[in-house]
């Protein structure tokens, strides 16, 4: 089974995506990058934020997960990097390899296919 951890940019998930809903919707329909669990049984076990710009502590914050979730002998086994981060962030390319390099599992970028082609039409 797999185990998701979504990481996303702090500021968007603080102030703009309400709950990150997008990204658990397109998890639970199975769309976007999320196709590939199609038929699957697969699981989020949590959401991140980066720790604010330029994401200094990510790798901080993947420590975190891991010892908050060791009680439940739960860890994840594939890190998204939401759109947030892999379409927005000016730090995407620090971040992700910071995250790649500490993380020890698959890395995937990209989560919901949510994002408007124009914003007033």
């Amino acid at each position: 089974m797999e185990k998701i951890l979504i990481v996303g940019c702090k500021n968007t998930m603080d102030d703009v995506c309400i709950g990150c809903s997008r990204c658990l919707v397109a998890f639970n329909r199975r769309q976007g990058v999320f196709e590939i669990y199609e038929g699957e049984n697969a699981e989020i076990v949590g959401m991140v934020g980066c720790g604010g710009c330029p994401a200094p502590a990510i790798v901080t914050r993947l420590m975190q997960v891991k010892l908050w979730n060791a009680p439940m002998n739960e860890k994840p086994t594939v890190i998204h990097i939401a759109p947030c981060i892999s379409e927005q962030c000016p730090h995407k390319e620090e971040i992700i390899k910071k995250i790649t390099a500490k993380a020890g599992i698959r890395v995937i970028e990209g989560t919901h296919p949510y994002v408007p082609a124009d914003i007033f039409a």
